[in-house]
């Protein structure tokens, strides 16, 4: 039996994201540091930096109103997802060395597949904007 299976990581994304306010994302938005710091010092989380740097961009122009082409379900996923991976003490907790982020891995995984089709309106969108030179540089 896998430590933590799609069904778990479905689960636990569901109830992320049916808690996610829009007052929550400012504060995912002050915490994307951290989230970056423990993604970069995980082996599982790892190889999701890229993608997470999008999810947090998108949330950043979605909570500036820069960007609203995009379903609440879908940022209240990705939020979930970022929350979740912020949380240390979660299904499994990340302290548990070698598995403590399999489930935080479980989760982003999950999210990127649902959310995927909006993750890619959302880049050509901002690749647009930048060639437009309309987009600014805090990302």
């Amino acid at each position: 039996m896998a430590l933590f299976s799609e069904k778990a990581a479905k689960a636990q994304l569901k109830r992320e994201a049916e808690n996610v306010r829009k007052d929550d994302l400012k504060d995912l938005l002050d915490h994307q540091k951290t989230v970056e710091q423990k993604v970069k010092g995980s082996g599982h989380l790892r190889r999701f930096t890229t993608d997470i740097r999008l999810m947090f961009s998108l949330i950043r122009d979605y909570w500036r109103g820069d960007y609203r082409d995009i379903p609440w379900k879908s940022i209240a996923a990705i939020a979930g997802a970022l929350l979740y991976v912020l949380n240390p003490i979660d299904l499994i907790p990340d302290f548990i060395f070698i598995i403590g982020f399999l489930d935080d891995a479980g989760v982003v995984a999950l999210c990127l597949k649902l959310v995927e089709s909006d993750l890619h309106r959302y880049a050509a969108w901002k690749e647009r904007r930048q060639a437009a030179g309309t987009a600014t540089t805090i990302d």
